[in-house]
């Protein structure tokens, strides 16, 4: 069994190599972002807990009434705050607001590179370890339930898939790493696959 130090020791390697970012236009290349759009900063925390059988990621499924991207599955985080110190304070922060983790209680390892998204920003995610039992107070305007997922499964890339399907009357492809009743995709399952990739050098 690969133990919770191991796989931290294997995120630390991740994240020291350098690489491209990543785009939601990545997988579909005839479809480009619009020429001079503005793209607005954001952050989010990747947060891994360690349990007896190894790292555990933490995932929030979002808010069915928000606005933008309601009921996906998403990292705790959003765009950054003129008062934010950095885009790690942003991730923390947001972290904080929307399923109760308080900076304290989290270790940050690093950050991948940014991944711009068809809505308009550039996300950074943002590692990180909780160091302490940890149960989430979710933010019910926002934050529909916050959930644990294996490391196993999403720094394997056997695990992921691409899909597709028509949006604005084209067809649009995207990475997935679905678990039991979990849809992971988009923005979320391309960055994971980010992050798999680079565990896998």
């Amino acid at each position: 069994m690969v133990t919770a130090p191991k796989q931290i020791a294997q995120l630390r390697a991740a994240l020291s190599q350098s690489g491209p970012g990543s785009s939601d236009f990545d997988l579909t290349p005839g479809v480009k972002p619009l020429a001079g759009r503005k793209l607005r900063p954001a952050g989010v925390l990747m947060p891994f807990i360690e349990t007896p059988k190894g790292l555990d990621l933490v995932l929030t499924q979002r808010s069915s009434a928000l606005k933008h991207h309601p009921g996906q599955i998403a990292f705790p985080g959003g765009k950054r705050d003129d008062a934010d110190a950095d885009i790690r304070a942003t991730a923390l922060r947001e972290a904080y607001e929307e399923i109760g983790l308080h900076p304290n209680q989290v270790e940050l390892l690093g950050q991948l590179p940014e991944h711009e998204t068809v809505t308009g920003f550039t996300v950074t995610p943002v590692l990180g370890l909780i160091r302490e039992e940890f149960t989430p107070t979710v933010d019910p305007g926002e934050v529909e339930e916050a959930f644990r997922v294996p490391f196993k499964h999403v720094s394997n890339l056997a695990k992921f898939s691409k899909q597709g399907r028509y949006w604005q009357g084209q067809m649009r492809w995207y990475d997935t790493v679905p678990l039991g009743p979990y849809y992971i995709w988009g923005a979320t399952a391309r960055m994971l696959r980010g992050l798999a990739e680079r565990l896998e050098q």
